[in-house]
């Protein structure tokens, strides 16, 4: 018998009543029962996709797991994937039905990030994301605006996309694709935040060193290929358990991130999914924008870059 005696889907579910977090406004039941009840929703996302998670351990700080423990069960569906930084073989869940779900969720993992990649097919991702973030202590406003730059930009090529909250400061735009390689789908994520840049380079910026934004909008095209991103509809580390929200463009400017809680989103769905609802179908990339972006660099490596030189000059 568990310490809580409840058991879902033959998962064991403990210490529901304790707090998520410092200043979660939630327990974990509330973050069990949130799950469950976006299970329909939330999973398609995470599905044939290699899954790392962000727990938080009572009295600990919030980390992230992607290396599955040894005490995880066999039904958990596992893929192992080379990591490059760690130099090892890691054992990455993949959580594709509500027994793992629950099982997660019961291990205190808040956050959940997919990569824009599915299992088997690491060379072929399925959208192009735009992660917009204001500037320290901007209201969420001079995002949205910064969120329609890149619509308009989008159209401008024919495409269209569907838009987000993040959880926490700023919105995600998803652009499906298909049939498109990792690299040019790098290449086309840079050049359509420049492009979106172009249309009022006094509101939006892609400078990805943050002392060279001017309080401007950042438009991050960093998020490509293996990047991960947090899955629509799953909750953020963040005061009041936020939780990544889809919402239509027209009504973007009449939302927050704060409106959409483990607490209240359940209610604000009924039973629609918005997020597949809103997404169009995939599609090709114009050569222009690949072309593009191709040309202008990978914002970490020219950070990386500058960092140095400006280092050197201040040691001159």
């Amino acid at each position: 018998m568990t310490k809580s005696g409840e058991e879902r889907d033959g998962v064991p579910l403990t210490n529901l009543d304790q707090p998520l977090f410092d200043g979660a406004d939630a327990t974990k039941r509330d973050l069990v029962d949130y799950l469950d009840a976006v299970r329909d929703r939330i999973l398609p996302g995470l599905r044939e996709r290699p899954l790392s998670v962000i727990r938080v351990l009572r009295g600990q700080a919030p980390f992230m797991q992607k290396n599955l423990p040894k005490y995880t069960p066999d039904w958990v569906r596992r893929v192992s994937m080379w990591a490059e930084t760690s130099q090892r073989d890691v054992s990455y869940a993949v959580c594709e039905d509500r027994r793992t779900l629950l099982w997660f969720a019961n291990q205190r993992a808040i956050e959940y990030h997919p990569p824009l990649v599915r299992v088997g097919e690491w060379g072929r991702p399925t959208h192009l994301v735009l992660d917009i973030d204001p500037p320290e202590g901007e209201a969420f406003d001079i995002v949205v605006a910064a969120a329609h730059l890149v619509r308009r930009a989008l159209e401008n090529d024919g495409m269209s996309g569907v838009v987000k909250t993040s959880g926490a400061k700023g919105v995600h735009v998803f652009v499906p694709v298909t049939g498109v390689a990792i690299e040019d789908a790098a290449a086309a994520t840079r050049a359509l935040a420049a492009r979106a840049e172009r249309l009022d380079p006094e509101l939006a910026t892609t400078a990805f060193i943050r002392d060279d934004r001017g309080g401007k909008v950042f438009l991050d095209s960093t998020r490509a290929g293996g990047a991960t991103v947090a899955a629509a509809y799953s909750p953020r580390i963040r005061p009041g358990t936020p939780v990544s929200f889809p919402v239509p463009w027209e009504r973007l400017d009449q939302v927050t991130p704060a409106d959409f809680t483990v607490r209240t989103a359940p209610g604000l769905l009924g039973d629609a999914d918005p997020w597949a609802e809103l997404m169009p179908e995939p599609h090709g990339l114009p050569e222009d924008l690949v072309a593009e972006g191709h040309t202008i660099p990978i914002a970490r490596v020219q950070a990386m870059h500058e960092g140095k030189r400006r280092a050197r000059a201040r040691r001159g």
